[in-house]
């Protein structure tokens, strides 16, 4: 029977006859190269945008069936991200399952784990399907063919940029210099050309050469499309983009990107600190800029699968992560209820419904206002507009006391009081270090944030933990690099 032959993750290049087991399992209605290079209709030009997104699910098994030790039973940003950091544990209650992730805890972990394969997979099989979909969406004649309007061609396509910085934006904070892959491909010579790391930089300049061409071609509304509200969009694509800066320490540029997305006039804090969370207020809150939508009884399944693996125990909060918050702060219980071992902020519910589900209707946020705007604080503070980044530490604060709590009550006076006036940038970093921890927790950004603020080293050494230098960034799956023989270069102490 036919097959793709992939050389690792990163590119499909030639189909031939045989019955060899895939290294992924094909979304249904997939578009392929050869759908590409015959006529495509418009359901196909559809398709092409529509399964790039499925790589942000948190749908069990999309690449493989029960691969754990490959990293592939669901995306691995709570464990590289979370569970690496001093947020999160494993496990409720510690055992011997699945020792790839106790050694990502660890800092003992090597290049053949599955936490770095399954990202790497991941975010490389969504860039192989988007290089389809812009190459279907840039053809000269695609309007002609398939009867598609220029609006929606434009529409399309911005997504797919955008979607395509989104995973060279994962690949890059993790792994640094990666191949930049930015078009099908369909022969054995170009798959070993393009198995050749790229200087991270020029990653970031492509990723924000993107995220301006998606910025020009989605259109000028909060969504998308009326009728797909889950659809990126122009707001998404402007506060990637201020994030990119972030990450690049371009700070002037992360406060001008802010504020043209300010601007817009879409986003604004919920009221309630849950609101953003809470499944039975998805598309009604003010906060969410970006999200993957999940829902429940579709064939093929689209549920929110990480509801599963919660109801087997894993992902508890550490100590260190339960003490980070002040006294009574509303956050700490919307993130996590430890004595029902619920992770509220991941259920999207505070009273254990989805807890077990593998089918569950909870969104997975992305990119939400509150994120946004502590960049913006900490970009005014590296340029000495400090009264400002208080103001918005301050601002933050405030919609946290304010929460009516899951208790139903709100918090007794007093409780987290704002920030006073500061010109020390030491102190004020410290305080937004603090508030995103907070703020953020069990949302995959802390260790992230440690590594680019070249904290990570000093904070996990403190808690006992193995991090050493090369730590900064995780390694290349070996299995790539054998697979390029040779041309793909490890990172270094791998």
């Amino acid at each position: 029977m036919k097959k793709i032959l992939f050389i690792g993750a990163m590119f499909s290049v030639v189909t031939f006859a045989g019955c060899k087991k895939q290294l992924t399992t094909e979304a249904i209605g997939l578009t392929t190269l050869e759908q590409v290079n015959t006529t495509p209709t418009l359901g196909t030009v559809e398709n092409s945008v529509n399964s790039a997104y499925q790589l942000l699910s948190n749908r069990l098994n999309i690449l493989a069936q029960w691969d754990w030790s490959g990293g592939l039973v669901f995306q691995n940003d709570l464990v590289m991200q979370d569970i690496a950091s001093d947020d999160m544990e494993k496990k409720w209650n510690p055992d011997g399952d699945q020792p790839w992730m106790d050694d990502v805890n660890n800092f003992t972990f090597t290049s053949t784990n599955g936490g770095p394969n399954g990202l790497w997979k991941y975010d490389y099989e969504g860039i192989k399907r988007l290089n389809i979909a812009i190459e279907l969406l840039t053809k000269p004649d695609i309007e002609a063919i398939t009867g598609i309007t220029t609006a929606r061609k434009n529409q399309l396509l911005g997504e797919a940029y955008f979607l395509r910085s989104y995973y060279y934006f994962s690949l890059v904070t993790n792994f640094g210099d990666v191949p930049l892959i930015l078009k099908p491909v369909s022969t054995y010579q170009e798959a070993f050309e393009v198995a050749v790391r790229a200087d991270k930089n020029v990653v970031w300049d492509k990723i924000k050469s993107d995220l301006n061409l998606a910025k020009g071609l989605l259109p000028n509304a909060k969504y998308s499309s009326a009728t797909e509200k889950w659809r990126a969009n122009k707001g998404s694509a402007i506060a990637l983009l201020a994030k990119a800066a972030l990450y690049t320490e371009k700070w002037a540029d992360v406060v001008t990107n802010v504020n043209e997305l300010q601007g817009l006039g879409f986003y604004s804090l919920n009221s309630n600190y849950f609101d953003s969370f809470n499944q039975t207020k998805e598309f009604t809150e003010n906060e969410n800029i970006f999200v993957y939508d999940h829902q429940s009884n579709q064939n093929p399944l689209k549920g929110n699968g990480i509801c599963a693996p919660l109801g087997w125990g894993f992902f508890a909060p550490s100590t260190d992560f339960l003490n980070a918050f002040e006294a009574n702060d509303p956050r700490k219980l919307y993130t996590v209820d430890v004595p029902n071992q619920n992770v509220n902020k991941l259920l999207g519910s505070t009273n254990g419904s989805n807890k077990g589900n593998d089918d569950a209707a909870n969104n997975k946020v992305y990119i939400r206002y509150a994120d946004v705007l502590l960049w913006k604080a900490e970009a005014q503070n590296e340029l000495g507009q400090y009264a400002d980044a208080v103001s918005i530490i301050n601002q933050i604060r405030t919609r946290a006391r304010t929460s009516v709590g899951a208790t139903g009550i709100l918090p007794p006076a007093g409780t987290l009081p704002n920030r006073a006036a500061s010109t020390d940038k030491a102190v004020i970093k410290d305080w937004l270090i603090s508030e995103r921890r907070v703020e953020l927790g069990f949302e995959s950004q802390r260790m992230l944030d440690l590594k680019r603020w070249k904290l990570a080293k000093t904070v996990m050494t403190a808690k006992g933990k193995n991090f050493q230098d090369k730590h900064y960034l995780y390694p290349l799956p070996q299995a790539e690099v054998d697979a390029s023989a040779g041309t793909l270069k490890q990172n270094p102490g791998y």
